[in-house]
């Protein structure tokens, strides 16, 4: 009975993401600055937001409004989602207001309004078809539009379902001043309480997907750099996917054709001893590897339990052996990886045991934009530098953030250290 329930609550803590979506607080960004928000121009002042999306969920009902359901299919399906902030009745004066200011109160919600289905993509590597190529045309019509030449993919966490997942992603288009290029990549999960352990095995089966649109939208677009925001269990498709993917470059003599850029692990639920033997495999072929973890995070200590082997995100370095470590901690002295510590004692209002920090807290939303808009390291961003007595360099939050934030973002606007 108790391992029952325990079982119950792991399940609870690391899945209950099916609720409805509201927006999230406002970065401390632009709530320290509101001339920072960029998203207040006349063809993008609409409560409505456009996001792409890649799903190798099965389908039902027609292209210009499918239902993707938690069945997983061996076709990778492209299109384009609407979603809309607020009932119908929230104005673009209102949103702006909230998304430059800390407002009190129930946020608004996040809702799909629509999606509209482009191409579909085997599992093979044959050439696109004609439905491919317009999406992939749309795609670099939308780079051409923006400022920011990257496009970011968002890969969710378990339990999540389409709904939710289009909707996390939305809100990272939506702060990103609109002025980016954001795709969901909607990965089968079951979207129910106690379906964790299904979500695992499904995540795991749909690394090839994953990898299989890396070197799709590579090949097949302008982008500047592709950006990986992964969430917890997104990590299981994330790290081996890039893994996959970075490997089949190399082996092909064309170890830059990827052209990744940012890739952001936040609260991974990833088998730690698993994600250490992938970086290497990725890492030399991408701008920065972040991970940001709280030791605290009580679902990953769930999750651990479950799988009686450290999170990624609540690393334990008795899991990997000497060599391991080692290249661990080289590894963090450079540029290529950084390792991001939580502390809730640290940052106002942040409770202990938080996993979904990274868009719950204003301080640590506003790092993940600053990185993702800028590439930009980590002292660049204002954090501050650590070591553990193992020698494994990490960065945290200075207490004085939330002053220093104007300054910092304003210095790498203008492409100068702050």
């Amino acid at each position: 009975m108790a391992r029952c329930i325990l079982l119950f609550a792991a399940v609870w803590l690391l899945g209950g993401c099916s609720s409805t979506v509201r927006l999230m607080p406002t970065p401390t960004l632009f709530t320290s600055d509101p001339g920072l928000f960029a998203a207040g121009k006349d063809e993008v002042a609409d409560t409505t937001i456009e996001i792409l999306y890649a799903t190798n969920r099965l389908p039902i009902g027609p292209a210009n409004a499918r239902y993707y359901t938690r069945v997983r299919s061996n076709q990778l399906r492209l299109g384009v989602a609407t979603l809309r902030v607020g009932d119908g009745t929230t104005s673009w004066e209102a949103l702006e207001a909230m998304s430059t200011s800390v407002v009190e109160g129930e946020r608004p919600k996040i809702t799909l309004a629509s999606t509209r289905e482009v191409a579909v993509l085997d599992d093979g590597t044959g050439r696109p078809g004609a439905d491919d190529e317009a999406f992939f045309d749309e795609v670099d019509a939308l780079l051409q539009r923006v400022a920011n030449r990257d496009l970011v993919i968002y890969v969710h966490g378990a339990n999540t379902d389409f709904d939710r997942a289009a909707a996390q992603a939305a809100q990272f288009q939506h702060f990103l001043g609109r002025d980016a290029v954001v795709m969901v990549f909607a990965w089968p999960s079951a979207g129910t309480l106690l379906r964790y352990g299904r979500d695992v095995m499904t995540a795991r089966r749909s690394e090839p997907s994953f990898a299989h649109l890396l070197q799709q939208l590579a090949a097949h677009t302008q982008a500047a750099n592709v950006n990986v925001l992964a969430y917890s269990a997104g990590a299981m498709i994330a790290s081996p996917g890039l893994a996959r993917a970075a490997g089949d470059a190399e082996a092909a003599g064309e170890s830059g054709r990827l052209r990744l850029g940012e890739i952001y692990y936040a609260a991974p639920d990833i088998d730690f001893p698993l994600f250490v033997e992938n970086l290497p495999r990725y890492q030399g072929q991408v701008r920065r590897v972040t991970g940001a973890i709280n030791l605290s995070d009580r679902a990953l200590s769930f999750a651990q339990w479950m799988h009686r082997v450290s999170r990624a995100g609540r690393p334990n370095l008795a899991d990997i052996d000497p060599a391991q470590t080692r290249w661990l901690v080289d590894a963090s002295g450079r540029d290529e990886l950084d390792v991001l510590s939580i502390r809730p004692d640290e940052l106002p209002g942040l409770p202990a045991s938080s996993h979904s920090f990274w868009y719950d807290h204003p301080w640590v939303s506003s790092d993940i934009l600053l990185k993702l808009l800028f590439h930009a390291p980590p002292a660049a961003r204002g954090l501050s530098p650590n070591s553990t007595e193992f020698e494994l360099a990490f960065w945290t939050f200075p207490a004085d953030y939330a002053e220093r934030l104007p300054t910092v973002a304003r210095a790498l606007k203008a492409g100068r250290s702050p």
